[in-house]
């Protein structure tokens, strides 16, 4: 019977292996495609991060080195701002000031601030003479020679062992310093060296460096021009750098793996190369593809900056393309043996039909994701529209060859483009559309010719022709396989009048503040307001004190003839042009012709304007604070136009200011006739009237709060010469008549400067300077004190002083007003009236009222402190009537006297003796019991006892005493029951033998102990 052949695996056609076979090698070459594509982008995006990675780290250098050398300009300024306070500085101020700074601590990078004074051939020795003087005996200017002027360094802090390889050393006599000074010297502004080797390194040729010089001029002088600023050229300050130094740990962590090269001038050569990060070999691994090169301008000098990076810069991101690369690879090959296995399974396990039907479900299953993702693609695109037609900016997309692509709703709202315009298929309509209203078109087409590439952008303020500023930003971007470009445009009108605004009106509120003339104030608003727009011409006509006549305020730009029409016409006989002058400020209107011939006999009466080229005219009243017209600004073009509302903000802000200009003026006028008046009064008063500038005492403050300094009395009293230092800062700006009579001066010392704070406070009352400035800092307006000072003929007097600051100048403390009153003659009876009061005319020693109210005051001393003690000793010569009665009362005078000097031998300072009664003496001893007291006691009694007082005759009398001692305690009543108590001990002493101490302290006998004489 037939058999059926068994199912060979080997038995089966060629053509059933060759669907899985191809399908696999397709799955792989998709794989491998996508793979190529991942490694092409991710290999793009490494490259564009690494790009921009490397430019944020160049930018973040260079910021950091020209912010750092700013920072140190600033210390320059500083130290320039310390001479241009004062006419002279001395080293030990000069040392002060830099100590206060801590230079060498806060600013890396300086190896010194020193000062320069100019020298002139002749006054070299001299120079040289009085440094010798200041302490350094082996000083001497070098290079020797004769040169037409000498900058020695003459200060140089910190006076460090290098910093003395300098002192001495003349600058001028090096060209490329030599050159700096005189820069400095002409511009008045910081100059910088070229490349130097500084002299503080010795003979070291491996250190370069170079100085910056600030220039200090006499304040007394004017220096607005090159020739005035040669004339009053005193001096200059200077720091030196190392650039070692300088650029330590200026890049920080950014600079990781960045050869940083730095040149002197624009030349990238070995000889302008003032330093190297990473020099030798190590600068030769350095990349040549990720190059930047910066020039920067410091100090009007240029440097010239080449960054490049180091092997292993950004490794990580440069490796991840290799990663997606490898991985692509991997998946592609397990994906395509993963389809291959199942395509083979599957065509084994099913059949046809199956493979059919598994096929068909597959492509619904594939259709309905197209379709859904066709959905989601159209929500997207509506979504994109929606959220552009949104947006506050201006948005169109084209690409380099001006094919528009897409523009949102604002955009064309902004550059008001008509609806008939068919801007997305004539790309170059639109352009010029766009182009007709602009005032210069260049920065917009330049954009468009000059693209930026990569993740740069590119910034352009347009201006419009109704007054209107667009800031335009262009920057480049990939759609698809197209490189295109992004326009975004808003609308900054409103900011840059705002901006525009303000600088006008700083800039007039500036002039008002420094009392410049009216003439240039006004001439001052008419230039910015032609400045914003530069078709515009503008001029200022002012009421004159009649208000029936116009002159001329300011007309910089318009002709003679046109300006000469109208000065001092009366009103109603002005026609023309300047009749619209005429005719605002009759109706206080703003009047606008945008075409001056469309005005009734133009030609008869606008011959001026023809003749000035002028085709419209817009004339804006001027009114001062309280609404008064005080004159018209008018503008003028020379095309026929009407103002946008950009013109007219700007001319009402302009007539603003100047309204507030002609009523300054005018008030200057009546301040300047009330200032008479009040010098006059000033003058005759009767009290010392003194007027003092404290602003360099003010500025001083501002340093040592920023120095950190909050606790100015405890600063104060532990830096004694600080307060001296500010003592000196303050300056006598003037004095009245009464006040030169009080210190023995004319005005002949006033007008030399000869008068200082020492005819207020003296060196003695220097405390009390200290606590007015303490009182007038901390925000007290008037401060009232006891002083004394020193008149101009060296005599010292006291005096009475109440310091008021000036209105006006309370926050800021810059001038204050001192009246004075001299109370030597005062005082002096007041201390004799106290004396006689206070004191025992015989002994010397206080009385009793004195003792007695020194007693009620340490009794409420102890009422108040229960914790402390005092002891009070009352003493009785032995047999004092005798000495009387044998010698007689001059000698008994003689022996209180001496009895009195031995107890004040023996007292602190803290201890009050006093005289009681006729021979009884007592003493208080404060924070003393009673054991101390007693031993006290006895080294009194004993020092009596074995002294001697010879008298007339070469008698020696010798005496004794008995003291009785009690304890003081704040429990008392009163202060005389202690000296019941020491009465009481003192009577015993007496009863029992004299020459002895007894001690009470209430108990029922009261002895505590004896001492006896031995």
């Amino acid at each position: 019977m037939p058999t059926r052949a068994s199912s060979s695996w080997f038995a089966r056609p060629v053509s059933h292996w060759v669907g899985p076979r191809v399908l696999a090698a397709l799955v792989l070459a998709l794989c491998l495609g996508l793979t190529y594509g991942a490694w092409r982008n991710a290999d793009d995006a490494s490259e564009q991060q690494v790009q921009a990675d490397f430019d944020f780290r160049v930018r973040e250098l260079v910021n950091n080195i020209v912010g750092r050398m700013q920072t140190y300009i600033q210390v320059l300024h500083g130290v320039q701002g310390l001479y241009a306070s004062s006419q002279e500085v001395t080293r030990r101020e000069f040392h002060a000031y830099l100590a206060a700074q801590q230079v060498d601590r806060h600013f890396p990078g300086i190896h010194g601030i020193g000062y320069l004074p100019l020298l002139s051939g002749a006054a070299l020795a001299r120079h040289e003479a009085g440094v010798r003087a200041d302490g350094y005996p082996g000083y001497a200017v070098r290079p020797h020679g004769q040169r037409d002027w000498h900058a020695p360094i003459t200060y140089l802090e910190p006076l460090s062992e290098s910093n003395l390889l300098a002192f001495g050393y003349d600058i001028g006599s090096e060209p490329v310093r030599r050159a700096a000074l005189e820069q400095a010297r002409d511009t008045g502004q910081a100059a910088m060296t070229g490349k130097i080797h500084l002299v503080q390194d010795g003979g070291s040729a491996q250190a370069h460096g170079f100085l910056v010089v600030l220039p200090v001029y006499d304040n007394g002088l004017l220096h607005g021009s090159v020739a005035q600023r040669r004339a009053a050229l005193r001096a200059w300050v200077f720091a030196p750098f190392r650039m070692g130094d300088l650029m330590a740990g200026v890049g920080g962590e950014s600079a990781r793996q960045l050869d940083l090269e730095i040149y002197d001038g624009a030349q990238l050569s070995e000889a302008a190369l003032m330093y190297d990060s990473l020099p030798g070999a190590l600068s030769s691994a350095a990349s040549d593809s990720l190059v930047s090169r910066q020039a920067i301008s410091i100090a009007g000098h240029a440097w010239t900056l080449r960054v490049r990076t180091m092997p292993g810069f950004d490794g990580e991101l440069l490796a991840r393309p290799r990663l997606v690369a490898w991985t692509g690879l991997l998946a592609s090959i397990v994906l395509a043996l993963a389809t291959w296995l199942l395509a083979a399974g599957r065509a084994r396990a099913q059949a046809a039909l199956a493979r059919s039907s598994e096929l068909t479900g597959q492509l619904e299953q594939g259709q309905a994701s197209v379709l859904a993702m066709a959905e989601a693609a159209q929500r997207s695109q509506a979504m994109l529209r929606s959220i552009l037609d949104s947006t506050i900016d201006g948005i169109l997309v084209d690409n380099i060859d001006g094919r528009i692509f897409t523009s949102n709703r604002r955009f064309r709202d902004l550059w008001q483009v008509p609806d008939a315009l068919d801007w997305q298929a004539d790309g170059a309509a639109l352009v010029r559309h766009v182009e007709s209203q602009l005032e210069q078109a260049a920065p917009f087409l330049g954009a468009r010719t000059h693209a930026p590439h990569g993740h740069r952008e590119r910034r352009d303020v347009l201006h419009l022709r109704d007054g209107r500023v667009v800031e335009q930003y262009v920057r480049s971007m990939q759609l698809g396989n197209e490189q295109a470009r992004l326009w975004t445009f808003r609308d900054i009108s409103e900011r840059s009048q705002m901006e525009r605004r303000e600088h006008t009106r700083r800039q007039v509120l500036e002039m008002l503040a420094t009392g410049a003339p009216l003439e240039r104030v006004l001439e001052s608003v008419v230039l910015s307001v032609q400045a914003d727009h530069p078709a515009m011409l503008c001029s200022i006509l002012l009421l004159d004190e009649s208000r029936h006549r116009l002159v001329l305020g300011a007309a910089p730009n318009l002709p003679a003839f046109f300006n000469l029409s109208s000065h001092g016409h009366d009103l109603d006989t002005l026609q023309g042009v300047h009749g619209i002058a005429a005719q605002a400020l009759r109706d206080g209107l703003r009047v606008i012709v945008g075409d001056l011939h469309t005005v009734a006999d133009a030609q008869e009466t606008m011959e001026l304007a023809w003749r000035a080229q002028l085709q419209s005219c817009w004339a804006e009243p001027v009114r001062g604070g309280s609404g008064k017209l005080l004159g018209v600004l008018m503008a003028y073009h020379r095309q026929p136009t009407l103002p946008g509302a950009a013109h007219l903000a700007r001319l009402s802000e302009a007539a603003h200011l100047a309204g507030m200009a002609i009523e300054q003026a005018q008030v200057a006028l009546a301040l300047r006739a009330g200032e008479a008046r009040f010098r006059s009064l000033y003058d005759h008063a009767p009290v010392a009237l003194w007027e003092q500038d404290w602003s360099a005492v003010r500025a001083a403050l501002d340093a040592l709060e920023q120095a950190g300094v909050r606790d100015l009395g405890a600063h104060f009293q532990a830096s004694p010469d600080a307060l001296r230092q500010l003592a000196g800062l303050v300056r006598i700006i003037d004095a009245n008549g009464a006040a030169l009579a009080q210190v023995r001066a004319n005005e002949d010392d006033q007008r030399r400067g000869a008068l200082s704070l020492a005819q207020n406070f003296d060196d003695s009352a220097l405390p009390r300077f200290g606590d007015a400035l303490l009182a007038l800092a901390g925000g007290a307006h008037l401060f009232e004190c006891e002083s004394s000072f020193v008149r101009l003929d060296g005599a010292a007097r006291q005096n009475e002083l109440s310091l008021l600051v000036m209105p006006g100048h309370a926050d800021s403390l810059d001038f204050v007003m001192v009246s004075s009153l001299d109370i030597t003659e005062r005082k002096r009876m007041n201390a004799e009236l106290l004396q006689l009061a206070t004191t025992d005319f015989l002994t010397g020693l206080p009385n009793r009222r004195h003792f007695m109210a020194s007693l009620e005051n340490e009794h409420a001393r102890l009422q108040r402190e229960l914790a402390s003690c005092a002891s009070v000793l009352m003493l009785d010569i032995d047999h004092f009537k005798r000495v009387n009665d044998e010698y007689g009362h001059a000698v008994g005078d003689a022996v209180l006297r001496h009895l009195g000097a031995l107890m004040c031998q023996a007292l602190r300072k803290v201890d009050v003796p006093g005289r009681v009664g006729g021979e009884e003496f007592a003493i208080l001893l404060p924070g003393t019991d009673l054991a101390a007291a007693a031993v006290f006691a006895e080294r009194l009694r004993r020092r009596v006892a074995e002294s001697s007082l010879t008298i007339d005759g070469g008698i020696v009398i010798t005496i004794t005493v008995s003291i009785g001692m009690a304890a003081m305690a704040g429990t008392d009543a009163d202060c005389d029951a202690v000296l019941a108590r020491a009465d009481e001990a003192l009577y015993r002493a007496k009863r029992g033998g004299r020459n002895r101490i007894e001690q009470n302290d209430g108990g029922g006998d009261g002895v505590l102990s004896k001492f006896m004489a031995q």
